[in-house]
């Protein structure tokens, strides 16, 4: 099958005043038709300039970039078969949402009935088939999201690009419109490539994920592969919460220099409960109790020289919160230490 977006060795070099800056080096990924493929990575980390360069707003330095098949590395957007939304929405204040929607339509030059009609269905698509008439300025940020996707789409794109569209809203409108936007994908079956830096975003509406580091792709997986089994440190301390061991603190539990767990993986006993002994354990002291709602996250300050670790005690585990400076054992599986490659650590294999 061939890839709906291809990047083959692509890389980006930016100069100024005499200095370089390589914001995309060397990367490689296959996006597949109908799949939501999500970029992410902290800022200036290369998703965004990879995203313009599927757009043909930035060009490549060197790479090739294919878009179902056919290679598109130098071409203009307006010949690209793609659509961009951008976290502003830009849409056009003046305008009606019904004109806005079938902008694109009213540039290729379809006539004013037929671009009309395509532009209602489009607005009962995302759930908006009364505001046809309103303007811009009269809409929520969540409804405005919703009418720049429908201009995106009008043109049926074969992949939509989204550049952290869900950025300017509030978290709970966020949270419905990650769930909206997911299931608007999978109605159409366009192939979206979105961008964000935020990582729970990314985890609840992606079938894949590739997490950029310094212009650099660290690791491409699904959103349950990526949090359970980073392939290097960075991937486990971005996505999620992780404890790190390195060296001989990750050596005294197993054959990898370098572990992570998942601080819900942990098992927390304080004062003189004693671990389970087919469990890996450790002890220290309580230094912090956080309430996250569901569950309170407990730092724990192990012996001189050893990193602090994090364990999520559930709030229906305990009658109250942990105190701090109280003798705390953790102790889990040895399934839970998954291995991960550090550049830091000298010697070390491969994350598997």
């Amino acid at each position: 099958m061939t890839a709906a977006v291809s990047l083959r060795d692509v890389s980006c070099l930016f100069r100024s005043a005499g200095k370089s800056v390589q914001a995309v080096d060397r990367v490689s990924l296959d996006v597949e038709p109908g799949e939501f493929f999500t970029l992410l990575g902290p800022s200036g980390s290369g998703k965004t300039t990879c995203l313009r360069m599927i757009g043909g707003f930035t060009l490549p330095t060197s790479g090739h970039i294919a878009i179902d098949g056919a290679d598109v590395s130098q071409q203009p957007p307006y010949a690209r078969p793609v659509n961009t939304v951008f976290q502003d929405y830009a849409l056009f204040p003046h305008m009606s949402i019904l004109d806005n929607v079938a902008y694109g339509l009213m540039v290729r030059g379809v006539d004013r009935h037929t671009r009309h009609r395509r532009a209602h269905t489009l607005l009962e698509t995302v759930q908006l088939p009364d505001l046809a008439l309103r303007r811009p300025g009269q809409l929520s940020g969540g409804q405005r999201q919703r009418v720049a996707l429908a201009r995106a789409l009008i043109n049926e794109p074969k992949v939509l690009l989204l550049d952290e569209p869900l950025g300017a809203l509030d978290l709970k409108l966020r949270e419905q419109m990650q769930s909206e936007l997911k299931s608007l994908q999978r109605k159409l079956g366009i192939t979206f490539i979105f961008v964000t830096h935020d990582q729970h975003e990314a985890l609840s509406m992606s079938d894949r994920i590739g997490v950029f580091n310094k212009g650099r792709l660290e690791q491409i997986a699904t959103p349950a592969d990526l949090y359970n089994r980073p392939a290097t440190r960075f991937v486990a301390e971005f996505v999620g919460t992780a404890n790190v061991l390195r060296g001989h603190d990750a050596l005294q539990f197993g054959a990898n220099p370098a572990i992570m767990i998942r601080p819900e993986q942990i098992h927390i006993g304080f004062g003189t409960e004693a671990p389970d002994r087919a469990f890996a354990c450790t002890h220290g002291v309580v230094r912090e109790v956080q309430f996250f709602g569901s569950f309170w996250r407990v730092t724990v300050q192990r012996a001189p020289g050893l990193a602090p670790m994090l364990a999520d005690l559930p709030v229906h585990s305990a009658a109250q919160a942990p105190s701090t400076g109280a003798v705390a054992h953790l102790y889990w599986d040895s399934s839970a230490a998954h291995p991960i490659t550090d550049p830091a650590v000298a010697g070390e294999p491969s994350a598997s």
